[in-house]
């Protein structure tokens, strides 16, 4: 594992958070402004949660982002494959 170099205070939900991590600063703050972004998006048709409730209902979402993004990847991984275009992937 490499040397956590980069040190950078966001505001995610008007709470300042100090991540600290290799990727460039601009990359720690692009991914923080979509979370903040997506809480945001979350609280406006959810205004009566408490904000753990939003934070963890926003998790939720990008997740399900994600994995279906993944499944998507492998259902085209596979069609890649089976029309004889690739062998060795990721």
């Amino acid at each position: 594992m490499g040397e956590f170099k980069n040190r950078i205070t966001v505001s995610i939900y008007d709470q300042h958070y100090t991540i600290i991590g290799e990727d460039e600063p601009s990359h720690i703050r692009y991914v923080a402004g979509l979370v903040d972004s997506r809480i945001r998006e979350i609280s406006r048709y959810n205004s009566g949660l408490d904000t753990s409730r939003k934070a963890v209902l926003t998790a939720v979402n990008i997740m399900d982002d994600y994995v279906k993004l993944q499944e998507k990847y492998e259902e085209l991984l596979a069609k890649y494959d089976s029309e004889g275009q690739g062998s060795a992937h990721d």
